[in-house]
Formats: C-alpha cells, sequence, structure tokens
C-alpha cells in the first residue's frame, strides 16, 4: 500500500435496531476500540479525524414508517461523503472506521460525486432489504445496498438527485452463507455474488481474482471496499449483532481482503458492525485490527 493512508471514524449507529429496549446499538465504540489497538501507528496512517454523527432517538417511529432515522442518515450520508470525496479526490486511500453498514452511503455518494466506482461488499448477508421485497424496511444497516442501487425511499436513494450510487454490475458481494435465500434476487437484479462455500472452493485468492477484472473494468473509475465484520464466522468473531454460522475463518478473510485492498483501482475501505459491547476482553478488537494491519500496512 504506497498510497498514503487515512484513517476516518464515522461512529453512526444510526442504521440498526435497539439490542433490547432503551439501549443503542454499541457498534459506536467500534472505532475506539480498533483506535486502543494503536491501529494509527500500526497502519502508519494519516489521522482523519472524526464524522460525529446525530444522535440515536427513534422517536415515536413505527413498523411501517419507512426507514428510521432517514433525515438524520441522510444528513449524516452528506458529511462523510465531503470528507470523503476529498480524501479520494486528494489520492489518498481512506479506511472509515464505522458504524454501522448504512455509513457505505457516504462512501458510495461521494464516489458517485466523482465519478463511475464500484463496490466490492464482504458481508455475511448482502443487505438488500427494499419495499420490494420486504414489510420489515427501517433499519438502513440491513438495506444498505439496496439503498445505494436506488431501491427505496427517495430521501436516501437519490441524495443530490445522484440515484443510483452504485450500478448493479459495479458490484461484486463475497461471503453471503451457502444457505442465503435472497442469491435469486441479487442474481435477477444483476448483482454478482460469492458465497462462503465458493470463495473455498475457489480459494479466495482465486475469488477476488476473477471479481477484479469487473472492478477493474476501463469502465470504472476505481472501487470500494465495504467489510462487515459479520462476514467472519461466529466461532472468530462473535461480537457483532447478527452471528451466523458458516462464514469465513480468519485466514480466508485475509487473503480475500489484501487481493482486493492490493488492487491499484481500490481507492478506500469502511469497516463496520463489530460491537466493543460484545466483547469484554477485547480478543475481536485485537482480531479485526491485525487482519486491517495485515492487509493494509505498509511494507
Amino acid at each position: 500500500m504506497c498510497r498514503r493512508l487515512v484513517l476516518l471514524d464515522a461512529p453512526s449507529n444510526l442504521g440498526l435496531r435497539p439490542p433490547v429496549e432503551g439501549a443503542v446499538p454499541g457498534c459506536y465504540k467500534l472505532a475506539g476500540a480498533l483506535r486502543e489497538q494503536r491501529l494509527l501507528a500500526r497502519l502508519g496512517a494519516d489521522e482523519g479525524g472524526v464524522v460525529v454523527p446525530p444522535r440515536y432517538d427513534r422517536g415515536d417511529w413505527k413498523e411501517g414508517d419507512g426507514v428510521f432515522h432517514a433525515g438524520a442518515i441522510a444528513a449524516y450520508t452528506r458529511k462523510l461523503a465531503d470528507r470523503i470525496e476529498g480524501h479520494v479526490r486528494a489520492g489518498d486511500f481512506p479506511v472509515v472506521l464505522g458504524g454501522d453498514c448504512s455509513i457505505q452511503l457516504g462512501s458510495s455518494l461521494a464516489l458517485r460525486r466523482i465519478g463511475r466506482y464500484g463496490i466490492a461488499v464482504i458481508d455475511g448477508s448482502a443487505d438488500f432489504r427494499h419495499p420490494g421485497n420486504s414489510d420489515r424496511v427501517g433499519a438502513a444497516g440491513g438495506e444498505e445496498l439496496a439503498l445505494a442501487t436506488g431501491r427505496g425511499q427517495a430521501d436516501l436513494t437519490d441524495l443530490e438527485g445522484l440515484r443510483p450510487y452504485v450500478r448493479e454490475s459495479d458490484v461484486q458481494v463475497f461471503g453471503i452463507r451457502d444457505y442465503d435465500v435472497e442469491r435469486a434476487e441479487l442474481t435477477d437484479s444483476g448483482i454478482a455474488s460469492t458465497t462462503v462455500g465458493e470463495i473455498r472452493e475457489r480459494g479466495p485468492q482465486q475469488a477476488a481474482g476473477a471479481a477484479l477484472r469487473t472492478l477493474e473494468a476501463a469502465a470504472l473509475d476505481g472501487f470500494w471496499v465495504h467489510l462487515d465484520s459479520d462476514v467472519l464466522d461466529p466461532s472468530v468473531m462473535p461480537a457483532v449483532d447478527s452471528p451466523d454460522d458458516g462464514g469465513l475463518l480468519t485466514g480466508e478473510l485475509l487473503t480475500l481482503l489484501r487481493t482486493l485492498v492490493g488492487s491499484h483501482r481500490c481507492v478506500g475501505l469502511n469497516v463496520t458492525i463489530y460491537d466493543p459491547d460484545l466483547d469484554p476482553d477485547g480478543s475481536c478488537a485485537a482480531l479485526l485490527a491485525d487482519l486491517l494491519v495485515a492487509a493494509l500496512a505498509r511494507p
């Protein structure tokens, strides 16, 4: 990684449902927990500061009202996009520490302002819930890929009149479980996906390399990597809000991630969903920090 790495905090939890009544999702502590692992120094990164999110308060929201915190998420998306856009235009490589998966909208909007970019989604689920396939729309952290590709309410899908932020043909999804029932819709929508079993069968380096033929296409100006910690199996990463069996193991994710971010066309990365409240001894924070350092650190 020869470009200037910039570590930027985006500690928003606006896109998740409360873990229990009266509590707030703990993923807003992700950035602090990884920084406690000396991530800035270990990466040799420059300090990018923090984009402070609005308060978590769903008010009188109820099922059927659409995405909760929509106005706050829209405002935060623009604010985060401003920062990411500036770094990408300057030739930096931003490493954005979330937060829940709704922060992906900030990078997608930023890159849409600049040109046409793809996205490599490394996630245990595709986060493709939208009004056309579910009556449980509400949590943007489970809907951000649908929103980024233009599915859902206009106050989130059409910011600045730039809908869609990412074209379906420019998306590559990795790490969904072999039993994912929504994969057929991804395929029908033109979104390429590779399950955990397929990654193992092909090998993570080969799976990523095949996807790079699309992500490095001349039609694209580059691509972004969205990493959701729940792509890992709960045996190694239990500190997430929805731990599903059958995920990637640490070495598999490292090879996949290193291959993708090693591309000269990759322009940045965000990390989401790890919840320090579910990691009392800090072992999951250490594992995640080690993964990022191994994938990104300068030689």
